[in-house]
Parts: C-alpha cells; structure tokens; sequence
C-alpha cells in the first residue's frame, strides 16, 4: 500500500512537467528509484504500464471521454456494459440523510466511532453512526489531522476511536475492489441538494468521467455548475461516492478534496481496471 505515496510523488512530477511528456526515465529519477523498479512497482499497483496510465489521465483523453457521455449521467450509466456479468458498474448505496435537527446542531448527542486503515490510494480515517458509515476520509501522513477534520465536521459529537462491523465493511471492499459496494450503507450529514449531487455520483460507472455541467442537468439544476461544485467538494465519503469521476468539460483532470495527484491516481487505476474487465470479457467471447 505505502508504494502509492512514491507513485503519488510521480504524479505529482508528471503534472508540473505534463507538457514536456517527461520520459520513464525522468520520472523514476524524480522519485529515486531505478526505470526497471518504477516501471514494475507501478505495473503492479496499477495494473497497467506507467505509459497506458498516462493516456488515461491526458486531456485529450478526458475531452474524448467527455464527448462520448453527452447523455445525462444516468443515461451514462445505463449505456455502459460491465463485467462478465452485464450488470451496471454504479454503485447503489442505501442513503439515510440526517433530520433536520441532526444537520443543524452539527452532531450533539450523537456518539460517532472511528478508526484508520489502509487502501490502494493511501491512509484513511473511516468513521459511522449506529445506522452506517458518516464519513471516509482520506489523507497523507498525520492521523491527529484527519481526526481534527472529522471534529470540524461533527463539533458537537463524541468521537470514540473504535473499530466497528461498518468499518469492517469498508475494510473488505478495499481488501477486494471487486466486491459490490451495495451492501456499504451510508450515514450522511447533507443538504437535500448535496444528497441529490451525491446520488447523482452514484450513477456514474467505474472508468467513466463526467463534467460539472453534466452532473447539474442530472439533478435538474442545468444552470447551477458552482454549486454542484460546490456539493462534489463537500462529499464526505471518499472513494465510496466518486466525486473523483468529476471534472471540468475542458478536459481538465480539476482539483480534488484529498489532493490533485491522488484523484489522478485513482482516475487512472479505474481505467485501467475498466479496459482490463473488457479485454478479459472479449477474451472469452
């Protein structure tokens, strides 16, 4: 897992000298490490050449992307083939939002739980309520952060690290990313209009892009691109919800609330993992 941190320092290189395409010897100088080590170590956490990832994370990649999904993101998900099975690629999470009460004084009375873990894509905190996960936070090298992250966005709960079956949940699906995400149930702290913006991300299936506008005429709300921005940007759910698969109609990969590099890192994982499902369905035909 800790190999995502030096993978995620290549990215990070790649994007300030993405015009320059730098060469796989420049990049693994970059991380110190030799070309024949980076090009296996990142084969083997991505699945696929450091060069085939990169077409996934180009613009012109994107724009393409972008052109074939001119239908609303439901459409979008409908369109889409999967694996050997047919069945859709969007994840349907049960989502309980909070009452109002909940929402409005940021937690009080409410007990929430939390622990750390591990994923292809770094460190994160997970924490749930008694009726699912609350929140899946990703982040770098400081838990006390992450921990102060969760109290801002719960200021009035009382927070007890301890691990539960929810988290657990959470623990499997990383441990196996082929495993249906249905079963992970959600707890979320949101506006009807986030909700809406967060089912609407649901819909968008694994190796597909989407842009801002796209997600806005999915909700019914054609002309409101800022503030379905601003919902993607305040998704409290990691990975699970893939406010990942946003980015801007230009063909920009964008920002990302847990760091640019790391939604390269997982835009490109997921098309590999997508074309690799294809290649292996076509293989049996």
């Amino acid at each position: 897992m800790q190999d995502y941190y030096r993978i995620a320092a290549a990215l990070s290189y790649i994007k300030n000298n993405m015009q320059q395409q730098p060469t796989l010897e420049e990049v693994a100088k970059a991380v110190y490490v030799s070309p024949f080590h980076f090009q296996r170590m990142f084969t083997d956490w991505a699945g696929v050449s450091p060069k085939k990832f990169l077409h996934y994370l180009s613009v012109e990649y994107a724009k393409e992307v972008l052109k074939r999904k001119d239908a609303s993101v439901y459409d979008a998900a409908y369109e889409t083939g999967l694996s050997g099975t047919g069945r859709l690629h969007d994840l349907f999470v049960n989502i309980e939002d909070m009452t109002p009460g909940e929402y409005k004084n940021g937690g009080k009375h409410l007990t929430i739980h939390y622990s750390f873990g591990e994923c292809a894509f770094g460190n994160y905190l997970v924490a749930s309520t008694t009726v699912g996960i609350s929140n899946l936070l990703l982040f770098n090298q400081s838990s006390d952060d992450a921990v102060q992250e969760l109290q801002l966005l719960w200021p009035n709960a009382t927070l007890i690290e301890m691990e539960t079956s929810y988290h657990q949940s959470i623990k499997d699906f990383f441990g196996n990313t082929s495993k249906d995400a249905a079963q992970i149930k959600l707890h979320l702290k949101g506006t009807p209009f986030q909700l809406k913006v967060w089912e609407a991300l649901l819909k968008i299936p694994e190796g597909n892009l989407s842009s801002y506008t796209n997600v806005a005429e999915a909700v019914n709300h054609p002309t409101a691109q800022r503030a379905v921005g601003s919902a993607i940007g305040a998704n409290p759910v990691g990975f699970i919800i893939p406010c990942h698969r946003v980015i801007k109609s230009v063909g920009d990969i964008g920002e990302y609330r847990w760091g640019a590099e790391r939604k390269m890192a997982i835009i490109g994982w997921e098309a590999g993992r997508a074309e690799s499902k294809v290649e292996s369905q076509e293989s049996k035909v």
